[in-house]
């Protein structure tokens, strides 16, 4: 049996968290992940096309067979929102470039995956991220515990569907 890979990604605009994780059977391990960060000091633009390289980077290393993008929840602050929508447009048209099928799990979704309920708080769910892939530590910053609890996710919806 060969691995699945599922890329999560955590979008952003200043952080865009990445982890790919490989499932063979009822085994998770994760192969990379990190954190992109991009500075306020560039253009927008400028900080757009580098969250495209180092995510289609990314999808060369880790050669997925789907991508896991969080779905987006914001509150009041609708000018955050428009830049991260922007971003995660971004990455969006990456997937759609590189013939990539896309899980999109809601924030509520993920916990469930992980923690059995939706009403899990953060430091749950990287506990459980942690003890899901056997990893060491939890993996910083959030942003990249997050794209691995997505990965996860999207391996979980993908063969529910």
């Amino acid at each position: 049996m060969s691995d699945i890979v599922c890329l999560g990604i955590d979008p952003g605009l200043a952080r865009v968290g990445y982890g790919a994780v490989a499932q063979s059977g009822f085994r998770l391990r994760a192969l990379n992940y990190g954190c992109i960060e991009t500075s306020p000091e560039l253009a927008f633009t400028e900080r757009l096309l580098m969250i495209y390289e180092e995510m289609q980077r990314q999808i060369e290393i880790c050669k997925p067979d789907l991508v896991s993008i969080e779905r987006l929840f914001f509150g009041r602050n609708t000018t955050t929102a428009e830049y991260v929508y922007q971003a995660r447009g971004a990455i969006m048209l990456l997937t759609a470039q590189n013939k990539l099928p896309v899980v999109e799990p809601k924030p509520n979704q993920i916990k469930m995956a992980l923690c059995g309920t939706g009403d899990a708080v953060k430091s749950q769910v990287q506990g459980m991220v942690q003890r899901f892939l056997a990893l060491d530590e939890i993996p910083k910053p959030d942003d990249t515990a997050d794209a691995l609890a997505a990965a996860v996710t999207g391996l979980a919806l993908k063969f529910s569907s």
